[in-house]
């Protein structure tokens, strides 16, 4: 006789919906696609690339949908309305989900003891594990969830706000994420996420002056490469804090100089020149 199937567990899991946002990453997305395509759905939520990314993801098996970026909070919600299936599992597309983060969701699916679960990252930088510098585990938002129970805030430009409706679990096994594939990466998000954190900062009344912007750069430097042990990461470690200096210092500046009235230079043929000293 065929053995029986416990009465506390489904005979076949609930199927899973895997989206993934991307904007240019033909670099990137062909990995990320590639290591959920065990799902029943894989949606990539690509937001006009320039480059191929649509492309590649097509040829791999994903259904691309075109969505215009507004804000990070917008963009998950409505990554999470395309989602076909009640069970999702959101990946960036800087990450890969390891073989042993897929048992661990095809196990809970099977026996679920929550609504939202927090995943952990394991990062790669600079040829190396980064251990420290808050990087590990790196929770973020949950990553595998009912549809109904993660809400973001449509208004959120960057590190986006969420609320969960019901309980939380957390991940054994972890997902991996190769942030920066070389310095020109890193450099490049500092610029568009400063810029993203800038608007926030000037909607929310908190832009201030450049005083401000170096003493908040200065003290997230501090909090990562002292705080956080990022020295102990090595050469890794001081770039991801330097980094973070100047993502914050900027994110500031940007929203102080904003705020000025700055002319530009009338008549340069009438315009002094001379040298002041």
């Amino acid at each position: 006789m065929p053995e029986s199937t416990p009465t506390d567990l489904p005979a076949t899991a609930p199927k899973l919906s895997v989206y993934i946002i991307a904007y240019n990453e033909a670099d990137k997305i062909a990995d990320a696609v590639q290591s959920v395509q065990w799902a029943d759905e894989v949606l990539v939520l690509d937001s006009n690339s320039s480059d191929n990314t649509a492309g590649i993801a097509r040829e791999l098996g994903a259904t691309v949908k075109q969505i215009p970026f507004t804000t990070f909070g917008k963009l998950r919600n409505d990554a999470i309305a395309s989602c076909t299936h009640e069970w999702i599992f959101s990946l960036d597309a800087d990450e890969r989900c390891t073989p042993a983060a897929r048992a661990e969701i095809q196990a809970i699916l099977r026996n679920p003891t929550a609504d939202a679960y927090y995943v952990p990252r394991r990062n790669w930088f600079m040829g190396r594990w980064i251990n420290h510098c808050g990087w590990y585990p790196d929770y973020r938002q949950p990553q595998l969830f009912r549809k109904p129970a993660l809400i973001f805030d449509d208004a959120a430009e960057v590190h986006e706000g969420y609320k969960v409706n019901g309980k939380v679990g957390y991940f054994k096994s972890a997902i991996i994420q190769i942030p920066f594939q070389n310095l020109e990466q890193l450099l490049h998000k500092m610029q568009r996420y400063s810029t993203l954190g800038a608007r926030k900062l000037e909607r929310s009344g908190k832009a201030a002056g450049m005083g401000t912007a170096l003493g908040h750069g200065l003290w997230a430097f501090f909090r990562i490469y002292v705080l956080k042990l990022g020295f102990l990461d090595g050469w890794a470690g001081f770039v991801l804090a330097f980094g973070n200096f100047e993502g914050t210092f900027y994110r500031y500046a940007k929203a102080a100089t904003a705020k000025q009235s700055w002319k530009p230079v009338d008549n340069l043929a009438t315009t002094e020149t001379r040298d002041p000293n």
